[in-house]
């Protein structure tokens, strides 16, 4: 389940003991809630609708589907043909991952209502057997949506960008770099990803100003 605030400040505090590189984004970013998503199918397929376009872009689509769906359940996502949910926004691909794993949700191939009764490697697992979830997203997934507390998105460029920041290097981390360089951070790489994406977002939105001094 996601941290409180105080507990996650306190995992804060503990990352910067295990880690001092993560001195710099640990002072710059204020405190902040554990970022959460919906769970089980509604979740899961929020993130293939917002995958590959802007946060403007994926929130009208969504607003789209719920008036054309009514509510959006694998039951309600089936019931409409491809050129339905093309209609309301959704890309042919998306509709077609969509009804998939609305399929897999309804015949119990991945009982995405009851993931976290698995542990993280066999719910990664189960995520990655559907059609059109690769590992960033059922990594994101089970970090913002499972609340998962030691996963870590290693593909994620914002992650990679920030690690590169927080070491002083010259060269952005490549994935299997950023998972090796996330190995120190156990048992709180899902803090450290939710402080490096605050970092991240800090810095580009201008309201943090990388410091060179600390």
């Amino acid at each position: 389940m996601p941290l409180t605030p105080d507990a996650l400040n306190a995992a804060r505090a503990e990352l910067v003991r295990l880690d001092p590189a993560l001195e710099r984004a640990h002072a710059q970013t204020p405190p902040f809630d554990w970022r959460v998503g919906d769970r089980g199918f509604l979740g899961l397929f929020r993130m293939i609708v917002d995958q590959q376009v802007s946060l403007a872009s994926a929130a009208s689509v969504w607003a789209r589907l719920q008036e054309g769906l009514g509510e959006i359940t694998p039951d309600a996502l089936l019931a409409h043909d491809l050129d339905a949910l093309r209609g309301m926004g959704l890309s042919r691909q998306k509709a077609t991952y969509g009804q998939g794993i609305a399929r897999a949700q309804l015949d119990g191939t991945v009982d995405l209502e009851h993931l976290s009764t698995l542990d993280d490697q066999a719910a990664i697992a189960a995520l990655v057997s559907l059609k059109g979830v690769g590992l960033w997203t059922a990594e994101a997934y089970l970090l913002i949506c499972d609340g998962r507390l030691d996963v870590f998105p290693g593909g994620d460029v914002a992650l990679q960008e920030a690690i590169r920041w927080a070491d002083r290097a010259d060269v952005r981390p490549d994935t299997k770099a950023a998972y090796a360089r996330a190995e120190i951070w156990r048992p709180h790489r899902g803090v450290a990803s939710h402080l490096l994406w605050a970092w991240y977002g800090g810095v580009k939105k201008g309201q943090i100003v990388l410091d060179q001094t600390l």
